[in-house]
C-alpha cells in the first residue's frame, strides 16, 4: 500500500454529505452492466432512474444509496461524452457515487482550499464541480464533488480555505446536473495535472490500470464499508 492510501485510511470521522445521516443508514446499490433489474428500465431517463433509487431507499428502509468504484456501466451510452467514435469507449466508473435527495448538503472531507471549480455542462457530464487540494502530511492530493447546485458555483474563490467537515455546497438536479438522478460524484485524484474544474470520472478498459493508480478508492477516507 502507497503513502496516500495509508494516510487516507489513517483519517477518521469522515462525512461529505449531510453529516447527520450514520453510516448504518447507507446502502449499496449496483449500477453495474451485471445488474439485471436495470435492464428493465430506462437508465437514461433521469425521472425513472430517481424513482428507481428511491424505491431502492424506501424499500430497504436506508436514506443513502452508495457504491460504483471501479464499476463497469452502460449508463454512459447515452452521452457523446463518453463514447467519442474516435477511441475506445469510457463506461468504468473511477469515483463513489452517494445517491440522495436534490438540496442535500455537500462537506469538505479534509481540510483545504478550493483548487478550481466549474459548470460542466451537457448530458451526461458533472454539472457544478467543485475540486478541493489538500496537503497532509507532505501529501498532496485533491478530491472532487461533482453534480452540485449552480448556486454552489456562485459565491466561492480559488484558495478559499476549507474545514474538514464545512458545507461548500449543495446537490443539484436533473436539469442542471447532467441529467443525472440527484446525487454526489466524489473522487480522490492524487495527481490532477493539469486539470481544471474537471477530471475524468469513467475511464476506458485501456486506461483503467493508470486511473486505478491515480485515483485511490474513495472508501478509504470515508470507511462506509
Amino acid at each position: 500500500m502507497n503513502t496516500l492510501e495509508t494516510l487516507l485510511k489513517s483519517i477518521q470521522n469522515v462525512k461529505v454529505i449531510d453529516q447527520s445521516i450514520d453510516y448504518k443508514n447507507y446502502i449499496a446499490l449496483d449500477l453495474s452492466t451485471f445488474n439485471p433489474e436495470l435492464l428493465k428500465l430506462d437508465i437514461g431517463n433521469a425521472i425513472d432512474f430517481e424513482r428507481y433509487i428511491e424505491n431502492h431507499l424506501t424499500t430497504t428502509g436506508a436514506k443513502v444509496a452508495f457504491g460504483g468504484y471501479n464499476e463497469e456501466r452502460n449508463l454512459y451510452k447515452r452521452s457523446a461524452v463518453f463514447n467519442d467514435t474516435k477511441s475506445e469507449e469510457r463506461n468504468i466508473h473511477i469515483g463513489l457515487d452517494l445517491w440522495i435527495k436534490a438540496g442535500t448538503p455537500v462537506l469538505a472531507a479534509v481540510d483545504g482550499t478550493i483548487h478550481s471549480f466549474n459548470y460542466n455542462a451537457g448530458l451526461g457530464d458533472y454539472g457544478p464541480t467543485i475540486i478541493l487540494e489538500h496537503k497532509i502530511e507532505n501529501e498532496t492530493f485533491h478530491t472532487l464533488y461533482g453534480h452540485l447546485s449552480l448556486e454552489s458555483i456562485t459565491k466561492i474563490e480559488i484558495g478559499d480555505i476549507v474545514k474538514k467537515g464545512q458545507q461548500i455546497a449543495i446537490l443539484g438536479n436533473s436539469p442542471i446536473n447532467g441529467d443525472y438522478a440527484p446525487h454526489l460524484h466524489f473522487q480522490i485524484i492524487r495527481n490532477i495535472e493539469a486539470n481544471f474544474g474537471d477530471y475524468p470520472g469513467v475511464c476506458s478498459k485501456n486506461d483503467l490500470d493508470y486511473y486505478l493508480e491515480n485515483c485511490p478508492n474513495p472508501n478509504l477516507l470515508l470507511k462506509i464499508t
